[in-house]
């Protein structure tokens, strides 16, 4: 329960005061020396006017202000502010300047501001400059927001206050922070403010996460990134990972269901642990956040705290440009059931529609008909994965969640539907094929990142290969269709060890990259004439990067998907010397 507050005494008083209007009763909407319209605009808004009157205080500086400048200082939703301004221009106490406002007599508004709602770490943030400092930097030269995945950056000063936040209500030190999505980069805040912290981030948005590895490198930071589509599932290897879990997910009801779910499977012990969300709406939208917590209680978590407008933001001034903080407290040992790859969990952008060629028979069957590649032979049935209609169940039907988490059937040719936002996942999705899979067929939009010009295709290719050879095949079945046909190449035996060595492991995408690595320099070297033992391939693999371990390859960001060849090179080159030493 919060302690009771009593109001500061006013100068020249002895106690709290009442204010007068012409009625003679209490407004408690401001100061009695502002001028009655103004006083009459926030008495109108009711119990709610000490948030409109932070937006008069800030004007009372006597400068221009725009509507949104307003909204980022103020935390008040634009709906607020913009309806304010037009009854302060209505009144008189107002006048526009092209696209900002003035208050006509800033004089009349002196007064001691009003006082705002407690902040739990204001007092600790003057002794973190440093860390400020690096924040700062790191939001700067970090990825610009994707609206696609409902991205609006949080500032650099938020970053600190979370982690101080974290590491004062929380024992830290020597225990991990699972951030589920981090465009923020509260990790890289926690494990400046923590060193003894780990700090685990699992994120869709490549851009992210290569910036997170980046800068931690740079200061030397104990963070471990991970990609991945959450409406798919968690890693496997981040399952029980985590003490504690951060969030700050989509405002979409079924987006702060998912997100917060991922985070409570990844908690290595739900009933001791905690889920920190970071959720906004607007002010004259309460349906929608009654909406979103009613999840809360589905899921079985207790609201323990929450402190509004903690989390400000460089845009969403439709939500005053901030959001709460809540601390959630598990009470259940299990999850209810979800559908979390059906979920709409993002409000634009490609990934909030379901646009996809499964859902159309009459498009399934056009692209169905392209698999036999025009030749008009017709081959065994593919196994179909994605959500494809009924009546079309080729050699079986397997679930993309299914795909992606674990080895599926072994099937000489697969098809792969990752049309109505899932283009981003299709390296992985192509590498998911278990081993023994001749041709894998990914169907795109013609405009995904992947296939509308060189570089993406490149991209692509660097990315699957030395395993699979591309082709792009664009009209497939649609005008706006394309498809990436992969297949497994012919390679002699000795050609290129490296390459041979880093196929193996990308053929075995479910498997941890410390296990398949060291059964796949057994097997290289076997057919060299130069075998190791598993002791010898166990020491090369544990000295491999350290970013190696934990990972397996259908969670390996992309920017260490790239490394890959290097590295088997390097273990090859590494084994065959330790090998020569010995006498072997």
């Amino acid at each position: 329960m919060a302690a009771e507050h009593t109001p500061a005494a006013a100068p020249g008083t002895d106690g709290p005061t009442a204010d007068t209007d012409t009625g003679g009763g209490r407004s408690g909407t401001g100061d009695a020396s502002w001028p009655e319209p103004t006083r009459a605009l926030l008495r109108e808004r009711g119990v709610d006017a000490p948030r409109a009157r932070r937006v008069v205080e800030l004007l009372a500086d006597g400068r221009a202000w725009r509507a949104n400048e307003l909204v980022r200082a103020s935390a008040v939703a634009h709906t607020v502010v913009a309806e304010l301004l037009r009854g302060l221009l209505a009144c008189g106490e107002a006048r526009e300047e092209e696209d900002t406002v003035r208050l006509e007599r800033p004089r009349d508004y002196a007064g001691v501001p009003a006082p705002s709602a407690a902040d739990p770490v204001a007092h600790l943030m003057a002794a973190h400059p440093g860390t400020l400092a690096e924040l700062e930097r790191a939001v700067a030269e970090g990825p610009a927001s994707d609206l696609d995945l409902d991205h609006v950056a949080a500032t650099a000063e938020t970053a600190l206050r979370r982690a101080l936040f974290l590491a004062t209500r929380f024992d830290l030190d020597g225990r991990t922070l699972l951030c589920v999505g981090d465009h923020d980069l509260t990790s890289v805040a926690l494990t400046l403010v923590v060193p003894g912290a780990r700090a685990v981030v699992v994120d869709l948005d490549e851009r992210v996460l290569a910036h997170i590895d980046a800068s931690a490198d740079r200061l030397g930071l104990n963070i471990t990134t991970h990609s991945a589509d959450l409406r798919l599932g968690l890693p496997p290897t981040l399952h029980g990972a985590a003490d504690v879990v951060f969030t700050d997910p989509p405002y979409t009801p079924d987006g702060v269901e998912l997100f917060v779910r991922r985070g409570l499977e990844g908690m290595a012990e739900q009933r001791s642990g905690r889920v920190l969300l970071a959720y906004g709406a607007s002010e004259t939208t309460p349906r929608l956040a009654a909406a979103t917590q009613s999840r809360f209680s589905r899921l079985q978590l207790l609201v323990e705290a929450l402190w509004p407008d903690f989390n400000r933001y460089h845009g969403a001034e439709s939500i005053g440009a901030a959001s709460d903080l809540y601390v959630l407290r598990p009470l259940a040992r299990s999850l209810p059931s979800s559908g979390g790859e059906d979920a709409r969990v993002y409000s634009q952008g490609s990934n909030a529609r379901e646009a996809r060629v499964g859902g159309d028979p009459e498009r399934a069957a056009a692209v169905l008909a392209r698999v036999s590649g025009g030749t008009g032979e017709q081959g065994p049935e593919p196994l179909l994965v994605g959500s494809w209609p009924r009546g079309f169940e080729g050699a079986g039907r397997v679930r993309l969640s299914t795909w992606m988490k674990a080895p599926g059937p072994v099937h000489t040719h697969a098809v792969v539907d990752l049309t109505g936002g899932w283009e981003r996942l299709a390296p992985r999705a192509a590498l998911a094929a278990p081993t023994g899979t001749a041709t894998v067929e990914v169907l795109v939009p013609s405009s995904s990142a992947w296939v509308r010009d060189r570089a993406g295709q490149e991209a692509f290719r660097s990315l699957v290969e030395p395993r699979f050879a591309v082709r792009f095949l664009r009209g497939f079945g649609a005008d706006d269709l394309t498809c990436l046909r992969l297949t497994a190449p012919d390679v002699e035996a000795g050609s290129d060890p490296a390459g041979t060595l880093a196929a193996y492991v990308q053929g075995r995408a479910h498997g941890t990259l410390t296990s398949t690595l060291r059964a796949g320099l057994i097997e290289v070297t076997a057919a060299l004439g130069r075998p190791v033992n598993k002791r010898t391939a166990r020491h090369g693999v544990a000295r491999a990067p350290g970013w190696v371990r934990g990972h397996t390859v259908v969670d390996l960001p992309e920017h260490r998907l790239r490394e890959l060849p290097q590295v088997c090179a390097g273990l090859l080159a590494e084994v065959g010397e330790g090998a020569d030493r010995s006498g072997h």
